[in-house]
């Protein structure tokens, strides 16, 4: 029972990790300080898709459904298992691709207008809304 349950938590938070790659950019807009970590986990998550390194919440996931006498992921990772032909169709991978790179440079570019915004004006906060 408790590596099925470490088995999902993980799971839970790979899926969290995922959506922040994709999104966290937008949370630097509020928290500034943020960029940064949103940066290093694109990194990440685009050096698992372009370079193939192994993702270690992969490797804890798999390693907690074995112990819990389950199969683990397959060898093409969480996003193939859990989100490529669950979430959209197999077919699409490419636009999906294409649409989080758009969507991750959309974030840069209104963290970086809103930076400069505050640059430009030192008596209007970041917070405040335009």
């Amino acid at each position: 029972m408790f590596y099925r349950l470490s088995a999902d938590a993980t799971a839970a938070v790979h899926l969290a990790f995922v959506v922040y790659v994709v999104l966290g950019g937008f949370l630097a807009w509020r928290w500034p300080r943020t960029i940064w970590l949103h940066l290093l986990a694109f990194a990440w998550g685009f050096g698992t898709i372009l370079i193939g390194y192994d993702c270690p919440l992969t490797d804890v996931e798999n390693w907690a459904r074995r112990r819990a006498g389950q199969a683990g992921l397959p060898p093409s990772g969480f996003i193939d298992h859990y989100l490529t032909g669950v979430i959209y169709p197999e077919q699409a991978l490419n636009l999906v691709r294409a649409l989080v790179a758009v969507c991750v440079l959309v974030s840069w570019i209104g963290y970086l207008r809103r930076r400069r915004g505050a640059a430009v004006n030192p008596w209007r906060s970041v917070r405040e809304p335009r």
